[in-house]
């Protein structure tokens, strides 16, 4: 119902000359929209509608209908940081209600609530980003609907300054807001969603930049909550091959012209998108291609292509450029020895960057040799990585122990700082959750618990030194390195102390990588404390075996020691070694192949038969003659035989069954089976996995 007309034709008469002044003191900072649009619940009449709220004059008015709730809705147009709400009542004003921000209109997050409303001007100071925003009004004043004279929302669309490259040669630095800023940073694991609980703590140790390696319609959690704790986000934009695991296949740069566009439209989108988001400080283009491509290219054709790319890495900064000038643009690649394509053919970056690690020291000096004239970040670094590691006795990398990890982050930010005006700081490499193979070796938060390395972080970032800290692990030993058997035992020592006194606990866990690439930890069996008698796999290969120490407040030591798993020795004479052996099938192609019968009974377990990927498949062994023997033992590759009999022959034709099982679990089938023959057949009828039957070694023992 419409109020009476006496009413309806009310003139303005609240605050008319402070209205005015505020009209002309409060107006939005730059980057808002200058004309947002309005919408309402519900309007009283054709006379008040939603746009009057917010039309800049004085004399209109928005008003609801007579009920609860009502609301009034602004679409600023771009997402924006609001820091301001003004309302100017009329009359008919709220006492409860909600101001809320959104990004679609759908979804609201709070950003000011009262209960208690006076009316009048209210200017409200608020903190949110978003696109949309309302007052939803929960209780009235008066018998009347909802009535605002204006309705305005003041913020920053690009944020106030931007972020800058500024100074000259050798004397440059990176500004926020006008303020120099030296990225104290570490690059970012955890799901984006995880940020709002996680980047929290991350300033509370000085972090103040995270990397990522992405920017997609994922990434805003992460911006959203970096934005919240005055951290800001390196934003990444993947390109092919890239670096590191999961780097994705090749791209020819001289001609996919498809591929390059759309990337290009990728990067415009994303820019687009966040480029007034207050969370990011910079774009970084690609990951690692330059060298990468050697992966993919030899020489003549090989240098085209890392000149095709860069080429490429430019036309993305000027796009980018185009799109936001408020924030820098750089690209990562994995040595220095990509600076030279970056000056050459990519001048539209305004910054340089390197991952580096054992050689981050080095990276000063190849600057200075390099002739440059672009300031640097260092986007990756920390402790040496498994490529710049001495072999052990095992032929694997050697896995640095917690305090060389420790002392390789503090290390790798000193040499950052040994440059000053060039150096513009760093992302050390890694903050996540992960707990698998590289999140023990990388990672400063292995499954969530903190490191001696984080402490280092904690300290050479914020200066702090207090606080409980993690069990420190020394003189980690193994009786046995070499020669292991499956399923044996052997003694790990370690020197285990925490400095604050707290009792430790223990458990073990392996990993198989090099032998199958496996990243994940199975847990290891073992008693004892200090001096543990520990259980070894069944499987064979090279295993990393970990020792984690905790303190019972979040804190862990993890030292990681290879060992070779062997079949375990068997009693008497292996009388197939050397025998003829045929089958009813072998690999002949594919990666490592041919895999003949015979090399299953060579006495190497380094070789292996494989079949043909069906059921039922057989292997034979003659032993030259009629023989007795007590004993099989077999070495199952991965790809194992889960049902499977075993029979004896005099003559080949006749067979006698000596053993049947629909249950093995592979690796080691140590057989204490009777039975004499000239030839020994296994003839598998199920398969353990979708390839066909491996061998490693099928002995034969008297």
């Amino acid at each position: 119902m419409d109020r009476p007309s006496t009413v309806g034709a009310r003139s303005r008469s609240v605050f008319p000359v402070l209205a005015l002044l505020l009209s002309l003191l409060i107006v939005p900072a730059p980057g808002v929209a200058a004309a947002a649009t309005a919408t309402a619940s519900s309007v009283e009449n054709a006379g008040t509608p939603a746009a009057a709220a917010v039309d800049g004059d004085p004399n209109t008015r928005w008003s609801s209908q007579f009920s609860d709730p009502q609301w009034l809705q602004v679409d600023l147009g771009v997402r924006t940081t609001v820091t301001q709400v003004v309302l100017d009542w009329e009359t008919a004003y709220a006492t409860a209600y909600d101001i809320e921000i959104s990004d679609d209109a759908s979804s609201w997050r709070q950003i000011y609530s009262t209960t208690t409303s006076t009316g009048g001007h209210q200017t409200l100071s608020v903190s949110g980003m978003g696109r949309f925003v309302r007052m939803l009004g929960k209780r009235r004043a008066t018998g009347y609907g909802y009535s605002l004279w204006e309705f305005q929302v003041n913020g920053a669309a690009n944020g106030p300054g931007g972020v800058h490259v500024t100074g000259t040669q050798g004397n440059w630095q990176l500004t926020v807001d006008g303020q120099p800023y030296l990225v104290k940073g570490l690059t970012w694991g955890p799901p984006p969603q995880d940020a709002a609980i996680r980047l929290p703590e991350l300033r509370s140790i000085g972090v103040n930049t995270v990397r990522t390696w992405g920017t997609d319609g994922t990434t805003l959690p992460l911006l959203d909550a970096a934005a919240n704790n005055g951290i800001k986000v390196i934003n990444g934009f993947w390109l092919q091959p890239g670096g590191g695991p999961g780097s994705g296949g090749c791209v020819d740069y001289t001609t996919d012209e498809n591929y390059k566009s759309t990337m290009l439209g990728e990067i415009r989108r994303w820019v687009t998108e966040y480029r007034n988001h207050p969370g990011v400080l910079m774009w970084n283009v690609g990951n690692e291609s330059i060298l990468g491509m050697q992966n993919c290219y030899a020489e003549p054709a090989l240098e085209q292509q890392r000149i095709a790319y860069t080429r490429f890495v430019d036309q993305a900064a000027q796009a980018i450029h185009a799109i936001d000038t408020n924030h820098p643009v750089t690209s990562t690649d994995a040595w220095t020895g990509a600076w030279p394509y970056y000056k050459a053919y990519a001048p539209n970056l305004d910054l340089m960057s390197v991952n580096s690690y054992a050689q981050v020291c080095k990276v000063k000096q190849d600057w200075i040799a390099g002739g440059y004239t672009k300031p640097y970040i260092v986007t990756e670094t920390g402790p040496a990585g498994e490529w710049e590691t001495p072999l052990d006795v095992n032929k694997v990398p050697t896995d640095p122990t917690d305090i060389e990890k420790r002392d390789g982050y503090i290390n790798a930010w000193n040499c950052i700082l040994a440059h000053p005006g060039v150096a513009l700081g760093a992302t050390l490499f890694h903050y996540g959750t992960e707990g698998d193979f590289g999140g023990i070796w990388f990672n400063i938060f292995t499954g969530g618990e903190k490191r001696l390395s984080y402490y280092a972080v904690r300290k050479i970032y914020s200066g702090l030194t207090d606080g409980n800290t993690p069990p420190v692990i020394r003189n980690m030993s193994l009786s046995r390195v070499t020669d292991v058997p499956a399923g044996g035992t052997f003694t790990l020592r370690a020197d285990v102390s925490d400095p604050d006194g707290d009792p430790i606990t223990y458990t073990m866990g392996y990993n198989s990588k090099y032998i199958n690439n496996a990243s994940g930890l199975v847990p290891a069996s073992f008693t004892g404390s200090g001096t543990f008698t520990v259980t070894a796999p069944q499987g064979l290969g090279v295993w990393k075996i970990y020792l984690y120490a905790r303190d019972g407040h979040g804190n862990v030591g993890i030292e990681g020691k290879s060992l070779r798993v062997v079949a375990p020795p068997v009693s008497g004479t292996n009388i197939a070694k050397g025998a003829a052996t045929t089958a009813s099938s072998f690999q002949a192609v594919g990666p490592g192949a041919p895999y003949p019968p015979q090399a299953a009974t060579d006495g190497d377990t380094t070789t292996r038969w494989a079949s043909d990927w069906s059921d039922p498949q057989w292997i034979r062994v003659d032993l030259g003659r009629v023989t007795s023997f007590n004993h099989i033992q077999l070495v199952w590759e991965a790809a194992f035989g889960k049902a499977y009999t075993i029979e004896a022959s005099d003559d080949g034709s006749n067979w006698r069954q000596v053993y049947a099982t629909g249950a093995s679990d592979g690796d080691v089938d140590d057989l204490a089976v009777t039975g004499s023959g000239r030839y020994v057949r296994l003839t598998g009828t199920q398969r353990g996995t979708g390839y066909g039957y491996s061998l490693y070694e099928f002995g034969i023992y008297q």
